[in-house]
């Protein structure tokens, strides 16, 4: 399958600042790319520019094999997008919002109720965009961008501000995309815990810059379990363990053994009995992808 999205060295400066400093994005066709970063890493920025709503100070951006800076308006016509909070009007219903948007799009009537059957608010389709819960807004701002049945679709934080319920309905919904429709999903979040439930490839981005791009299960290598041993002397034990060639060290007086396969870790308690260590506990501990996330972005080395 081929690339959907793909930039090169894509820099947008303001002034001085790089907000987004030579991404190289790849995302393949189908699959649902978590854009990941903290606030303010240069994610929207990046989204603008993919939208054509802003353009890069340097850099190349294909969508569709096709070139966003000579053929936009025709890729465009291909892309659905919410950026931000979603447009409507709240005096109008769910069904005039979208009937406002399709004579825009000039896509069949038929296309109102298919997607308000796919973002599940068919039950409130002559019902007031103001009497909406976030949720539901956020559902109505999707089924906008489905109306003119996109091949690709880009999401900006759809799930900012909303309560444990709303979060699950988007998350369904978006999965639900590439295997029903064909879409590709680009989705952009703050939060690690929500791209891992939804993503197959993920990029993480910090201070402008891509530090991580590959698969979700790429990023779930990192994760790698430790085995802690509690022992009388961590640092003279540690260092014995190191003497006879196991991968120790010594932190917060405990031994981290690195190698963790169980002959590893029976060999490394047979050795430290034998040399009159007491040995109280053995238990694994594994880093979170939480833990990877912050610690990729701050800077520190995994």
């Amino acid at each position: 399958m081929g690339h959907v999205i793909q930039t090169n060295q894509l820099v947008k400066q303001f002034g001085r600042e790089k907000a987004v400093d030579s991404i190289s994005l790849a995302i393949t066709e189908g699959e649902v790319y978590g854009f990941l970063g903290p606030n303010g890493a240069g994610k929207t920025t990046t989204i603008r520019m993919l939208l054509g709503l802003m353009k890069p100070t340097s850099g190349s951006i294909h969508i569709f094999n096709q070139d966003l800076n000579k053929e936009r308006i025709g890729i465009l016509k291909h892309v659905g997008s919410l950026v931000e909070n979603p447009s409507y009007y709240p005096h109008l219903t769910a069904k005039e919002n979208l009937e406002a948007i399709r004579k825009i799009y000039r896509v069949p009537k038929s296309r109102i109720g298919e997607v308000l059957e796919v973002v599940r608010l068919q039950d409130v389709a002559n019902k007031k965009v103001k009497e909406f819960s976030l949720g539901m807004k956020q559902r109505l701002g999707i089924a906008i961008a489905l109306l003119h049945q996109p091949k690709l679709l880009i999401l900006d934080e759809p799930t900012n501000g909303l309560d444990p319920s709303g979060i699950i309905e988007i998350r369904n919904l978006i999965k639900r995309l590439p295997e029903e429709f064909g879409m590709t999903v680009l989705i952009s979040s703050h939060l690690l815990s929500e791209i891992d439930q939804i993503a197959t490839s993920v990029g993480i981005i910090s201070e402008g810059k891509m530090i991580f791009q590959d698969s979700i299960e790429k990023l779930r290598e990192h994760a790698q379990q430790s085995v802690v041993l509690r022992v009388s002397d961590s640092i003279e034990a540690s260092q014995a363990l190191l003497i006879r060639g196991i991968n120790a060290e010594s932190q917060d007086g405990c031994v981290y053994l690195h190698e963790n396969s169980d002959e590893h870790v029976a060999q490394a308690i047979r050795m430290l009995v034998q040399d009159g260590y007491a040995v109280y506990r053995a238990e694994e501990e594994k880093r979170s992808l939480e833990d990877i996330f912050l610690q990729m972005t701050k800077g520190n080395a995994l």
